[in-house]
């Protein structure tokens, strides 16, 4: 799983939150050279903060979905700005979330993108 959050505070909850139910987690405070992160990593879920420094998350989802490879990953868009705000525009997210967000909805959220029941090991 990549995260790209930041929130250096946040980023260390998501983390931790990650660790404690098995998931291999990446996460980035950055958009610099994201593609080739993400090439090289391959994750299976990418968390993306809707408002980040010099990029609006959204716009950097919809590059991804654009991507041959990489329009196979879900995306998941978090943000502290009403859903009713992001729904203006076509993403081409998979979830959104609004923050503030429950921890274990979110691992739920996860669960349900990546297909699973239970943790994953990896």
């Amino acid at each position: 799983m990549l995260v790209i959050e930041d929130d250096k505070p946040l980023a260390e909850i998501l983390e931790e939150l990650f660790a404690d139910f098995g998931y291999l987690s990446t996460i980035l405070h950055y958009t610099n050279d994201l593609f080739s992160v993400i090439k090289e990593y391959v994750p299976d879920i990418i968390l993306l903060d809707h408002l980040l420094p010099h990029i609006n998350g959204g716009e950097l989802c919809i590059q991804l979905k654009k991507s041959e490879l990489f329009r196979h990953i879900p995306v998941i868009i978090f943000s502290a700005l009403p859903k009713h705000m992001i729904l203006r525009h076509d993403y081409g997210y998979d979830v959104f979330i609004e923050k503030p967000f429950d921890l274990i909805d979110l691992v739920n959220t996860i669960e349900e993108l990546a297909g699973t029941g239970n943790r994953p090991q990896h």
